[in-house]
């Protein structure tokens, strides 16, 4: 019970700043859009996902819900949800072959509905579960990880029901990538190695709306920052906003603290390792613990001491050097900090309420694909998280609306 009461505060909290998702929920409970429909979910169990499972649940739907990351996990939180009704597969810190686990059995529920979190549930489902997806009318997901992941299996024609793509609304990439991971990434960081980030060179690798993020925020506590990418364009954006460019083999040389932010794998490698400072620290943004690459890290050392500081580890190289990873190269912010700010997820969670009831509604017409959350949803989070913290916009005039719908007057 001390667990589970534990848990309801930490949702009451969370819920305090997530006042969109709450409205939905309410209007949900009015509703029900999502009654005698069974929805099996693979995310972090957090305060801000418990109350997106309550909105859910309150819309009429049953729920099995999984952990997309193990040592993401708040068990209070994991607890409280079970008093709830809602069946949660979790527990902070298991192995690899307990984390599938805990997604087949969110799985045995027979979803109608998929949510998923880095495309690990989706992938099961069309690798070792392929007898539930008959039933199976649609998923979404959340992060740009699992749509790098969807859209091949979609090119590759092996994507068998619609997913929409939470990931890409402009109130998901724009405020939870961006500010959400910047924030919080910095702030497991600091949490795990309580280092002063002014002066130290930060290297930021990828510069997508996440690594944008963390760069923003590292530079504004007094860092020189150094960006990684492979992209030009992205590049030549970090170049202009004041970054400095570089290649990961110089980069290398240069860094004191390293974050990947890219959703892709061994993007720090042997290579890299070998010639970094003394003391430099690795810490991992992206969904999986692959874009550095801890096994070249653990056969490079001479010596490994766990737990010199929660959540960081000290490799010790043959030659003296030190080196710190961080979270055990899994997600530092929901690892060694809590996560996205709730405000932050407030956006991105009702986004996802949305796509569901949207889903819900229109998953018979749809054919198997990627897509994109209509637009329509995207302007109402936003239109509500206005109206919930009191700032008003303007509206066009009939002047306005013409001048805008018309080819016929000029300059």
């Amino acid at each position: 019970m001390d667990l589970r009461e534990s848990g309801e505060r930490q949702i009451s909290w969370a819920a305090r700043s997530m006042p969109v998702l709450t409205a939905i929920g309410e209007r949900f409970a009015l509703e029900r859009p999502l009654a005698g429909l069974k929805i099996a979910a693979c995310l972090h169990v957090t305060a801000e996902t418990a109350v997106l499972m309550g909105a859910l649940r309150a819309g009429g739907a049953e729920i099995a819900l999984a952990a997309s990351n193990p040592l993401s996990t708040q068990d209070d939180v994991a607890e409280a949800l079970r008093g709830y009704g809602i069946g949660v597969h979790a527990r902070a810190g298991v192995d690899r072959a307990a984390y599938y686990r805990h997604i087949h059995r969110a799985l045995d529920v027979g979803p109608d509905l998929v949510l998923d979190d880095g495309c690990d549930l989706v992938n099961i489902l069309h690798t070792e579960r392929t007898d539930l997806l008959e039933r199976v009318g649609g998923g979404c997901e959340e992060t740009t990880t699992g749509i790098i992941r969807l859209r091949q299996m979609a090119a590759e024609g092996a994507l068998r029901f619609p997913v929409v793509a939470v990931n890409d609304t402009r109130t998901k990439r724009m405020f939870d990538n961006r500010y959400g991971t910047g924030q919080s990434t910095l702030d497991g960081i600091m949490r795990a190695t309580n280092t002063l980030l002014a002066g130290r060179t930060v290297v930021v690798a990828g510069f997508g709306y996440c690594g944008r993020g963390v760069a923003e925020r590292a530079k504004g506590f007094g860092a020189r920052v150094i960006v990684t990418e492979i992209d030009a364009v992205k590049a030549l954006d970090a170049t202009l906003q004041g970054y400095e460019v570089r290649p990961m083999a110089q980069a290398a040389l240069l860094g004191d603290l390293f974050i990947t932010v890219t959703g892709n794998r061994d993007v720090i490698r042997a290579e890299h390792l070998s010639v970094m400072k003394d003391g430099a620290i690795l810490a991992n943004a992206g969904h999986f613990d692959v874009e550095i690459d801890v096994r070249a890290l653990d056969e490079l050392a001479g010596e490994v001491q766990r737990g010199v500081r929660p959540n960081t580890d000290q490799y010790v190289m043959p030659d003296g050097r030190r080196l710190l990873l961080l979270a055990e190269g899994r997600l530092v912010n929901l690892t060694a900090a809590e996560g996205h700010p709730a405000a932050v997820m407030d956006m991105s969670f009702s986004a996802q309420a949305l796509a569901v009831e949207w889903l819900a509604a229109e998953r018979a017409g749809l054919a198997p694909g990627v897509y994109d959350v209509p637009e329509e949803i995207d302007h109402e989070v936003a239109r509500l998280k206005l109206a919930a913290a009191g700032i008003g916009i303007d509206r066009l005039t009939d002047e306005q609306e013409d001048y805008l719908h018309s080819w016929r007057v000029g300059s």
